[in-house]
């Protein structure tokens, strides 16, 4: 279980996360929406670690993280995957490498070994036989199946995606989505996705929590949210310009 207390995070004085409480249980897929710009990757990158927070706590299975030195959040990390928006694929190497690089990093693993848990998790992910493809070769999509491959090359326990279908054509981000979804039932892991496209929300969340003013201030399942009163989300979730958030 991920629990959040009180986070509390600026940048040159512009308060990012104010006071931000979230908890997200074990084995569940949790989706953060909200505006583009409202810290929902600065609530990512609190979570695995790569910020300190000005104040507040984030407890993974009872483990105060903000009080961890390096040595033990790199330990820590070894318990999560992580999908970027962008893939963040190194073009310098192939997708075989690419995808073993968390294991030859932190596993003492022979070749023979690295290179059958790169097929599997390949395969996981519907890409087999492209180990000694480049990343520059590849589509969206396929690009985003290999970081998702890398993410889970360790068996984490986490899996965290930052923006999973941005720049993805409809049919491609539906094909991502289910991935997601398929990935996180049968590997019992748990999902924590930052998105503002409410398609991929209500596809992938078995909840959905709302990010505004730097805080949480509405989660529900899907359904909740889609019958959710509150004009913040209401507006949020039809995408309309009309409301009380600004455009600013």
């Amino acid at each position: 279980m991920i629990v959040i207390e009180k986070l509390e995070k600026s940048f040159n004085g512009r308060p990012v996360l104010t006071g931000l409480d979230l908890t997200i249980k074990d084995g569940e897929s949790l989706v953060v929406i909200g505006r583009s710009g409202c810290g929902k990757s600065v609530l990512l990158k609190h979570v695995i670690g790569l910020m300190r927070p000005d104040s507040g706590h984030v407890y993974i299975n009872g483990d105060d993280l903000t009080a961890m030195g390096e040595k033990e959040l790199n330990q820590l990390r070894t318990r999560f995957g992580m999908v970027f928006q962008g893939a963040a694929l190194f073009d310098s190497l192939s997708v075989g490498e690419n995808v073993a690089l968390p294991l030859r990093e932190h596993k003492d693993l022979s070749e023979d070994e690295i290179k059958a848990r790169v097929r599997e998790k390949l395969k996981l992910v519907e890409l087999e036989g492209v180990e000694d493809a480049r990343p520059s070769s590849l589509s969206g999509g396929m690009k985003k199946r290999v970081g998702l491959a890398r993410a889970i090359a360790m068996d984490p326990e986490f899996v965290l995606y930052d923006e999973p279908t941005t720049g993805l054509d409809p049919i491609m981000a539906d094909a991502i989505n289910s991935l997601i979804r398929n990935l996180q039932q049968r590997l019992s892991i748990t999902s924590v996705a930052v998105t503002h496209d409410m398609t991929s929300a209500y596809r992938i969340g078995d909840r959905i929590a709302m990010l505004h003013g730097g805080k949480i201030i509405y989660h529900g399942t899907p359904e909740q949210v889609r019958n959710c009163e509150d004009p913040v989300v209401c507006q949020f979730i039809t995408g309309s310009a009309s409301g009380p958030i600004t455009q600013s």
